[in-house]
């Protein structure tokens, strides 16, 4: 294999990008490294530290096999700088570009472009490990332990990747941007991470499942966006963060799916869906917390109608999910497309030019993603022969920013008074009876193989193992 391919281990981060021939930017890594320890055992799984995990780290960026899988402690873990192996002759595929030869170096007229995309994307990646880092407190499992710091140490080293991007490619600015990405907090009232859904707390494993399926689900379409740039690196870089997402969001609709499982278990069992004195999770509250956690992450893709999100595409920084399968000119000069707004009471369809519709559009491919996900989910409610569908909220429903940010829309598209809202909102998102309900289930479950009430084990395990497998040796 090419060195592209295979991971250089000589030096204290490993890469595939021939640090050692890249003095400054070694040196500029080598640096910032142990601020970043720092910050992990700060702000990573908290009391899990010397904990000996079963976790995967890249060795290759080759897919059929890139991972090895051995016991670790987390703060040991070989986070790295990994780019996925670079294409010759790559085009620009979209944009006032779209044909020219993917730029190498930052191209100087959208310097300051890129590195917001770069680093609101590099902000996201230390939030969620910050919002997760008490979740091993409360494990439903070894197994599902183990997972959650799979997550949290791949996020770690998507940080890595944005800040490579911005030490090598953006100088000075660069560095005090990496420096600020080790400096904000999830949640901070004085210095919170950039984007909204990435200050909400995570105080569950429900919580956790829900962010998983669908906020790293967010990551995968913004990466997907990313990964068509016309700045190769960046490119590259995100091609390959793909390939780790892909078992954030395992987690997620698995995660989900047992508890779906379990609940529907529990209702046949004790023939009543009111399953809580039975230590399930009921399916209508697993929906209240879909409304919220969907609805949360719907704001992440901003306004409806964005100059910012058509300066991107037309600048070819930033394209659209799958941009090389989309059967247009890839310029959008003179497209259109159909754009859900508020009309008086109502909600309509209208159209707007394409390009300033770009983060709607993205809206709409993860909508269709997510349902795919949640149709999985209801297949396991009807083998159990129980009426009830699990449903995603209308896209106008508990909205922050954007068309609908000032309206008050029902899970079903209705539009509402604020009365009326105030009145049903209880019935459509968590309530805090529901919080405190699903925290009293919280409860560490560390023998290998067992797993708590609410939650039903997985298919098979990890890499090949049994499901009881000692996934976490806690000393």
């Amino acid at each position: 294999m090419s060195d592209i391919v295979n991971v250089d281990y000589s030096t204290k981060i490993p890469n595939n990008v021939n640090l050692t021939e890249d003095r400054q930017v070694l040196r500029a890594l080598e640096g910032w490294h142990p601020g970043y320890i720092d910050w992990w055992k700060t702000m990573g799984p908290e009391g899990f530290q010397e904990a000996l995990v079963y976790l995967r780290t890249a060795v290759s960026v080759d897919p059929k096999g890139w991972a090895k899988f051995d016991y670790v402690k987390m703060p040991d873990y070989r986070w790295g700088i990994l780019l996925a192996p670079q294409e010759e002759g790559r085009k620009i595929p979209f944009g006032h570009h779209f044909g020219e030869p993917a730029w190498q170096e930052v191209p100087g007229e959208y310097r300051a472009m890129l590195r917001r995309l770069v680093v609101i994307q590099g902000d996201t990646e230390p939030a969620s490990v910050e919002q997760q880092r008490h979740l091993g407190k409360t494990a439903p499992s070894l197994y599902d332990m183990r997972n959650v710091f799979q997550v949290n140490v791949e996020e770690g080293r998507h940080l890595w990747a944005m800040v490579y991007i911005l030490q090598k490619y953006f100088g000075r600015d660069g560095r005090e941007e990496a420096e600020q990405l080790l400096q904000r907090r999830s949640g901070d009232a004085d210095k919170p991470r950039m984007l909204g859904a990435f200050n909400e707390a995570t105080p569950d494993w429900l919580s956790f499942h829900m962010f998983t399926f669908f906020t790293d689900r967010d990551g995968k379409m913004q990466l997907e966006s990313l990964a068509q740039s016309g700045f190769d690196p960046l490119s590259r870089t995100c091609r390959f963060m793909l390939t780790e997402e892909a078992h954030h969001m395992f987690v997620g609709e698995t995660g989900i799916m047992r508890v779906v499982q379990r609940a529907c278990e529990l209702q046949r069992e004790h023939k009543t869906d009111d399953i809580r004195t039975h230590g399930g999770i009921d399916l209508r509250t697993i929906q209240r917390y879909l409304n919220f956690h969907c609805s949360v992450s719907l704001d992440l893709f901003g306004s409806e109608i964005s100059t910012n999100a058509a300066n991107f595409y037309t600048a070819g920084l930033k394209g659209r999910f799958e941009e090389t399968k989309k059967q247009d000119d890839h310029q959008l000069k003179d497209a259109a497309y159909q754009v859900a707004v508020l009309d008086g009471d109502g909600i309509v369809m209208r159209e707007e030019p394409a390009l300033v519709s770009l983060n709607e559009r993205l809206r709409d491919d993860y909508v269709a993603d997510c349902a795919r996900g949640v149709a999985r989910w209801n297949e396991v409610i009807r083998r159990h022969g129980i009426d009830f569908e699990l449903t995603l909220p209308h896209r106008g429903f508990h909205r922050a920013i954007g068309a609908f940010g000032e309206a008050q829309v029902s899970p079903d598209g209705r539009v509402i008074s604020q009365a009326e809202w105030d009145a049903r909102h209880g019935e459509w998102l968590p309530t805090e009876q529901d919080k405190a309900f699903v925290q009293s289930l919280m409860h560490a479950v560390i023998e290998p193989g067992t797993f708590a009430s609410w939650i039903a084990p997985p298919a098979r395990g990890i890499n090949g193992q049994p499901v009881d497998f000692e996934y976490v040796r806690l000393g």
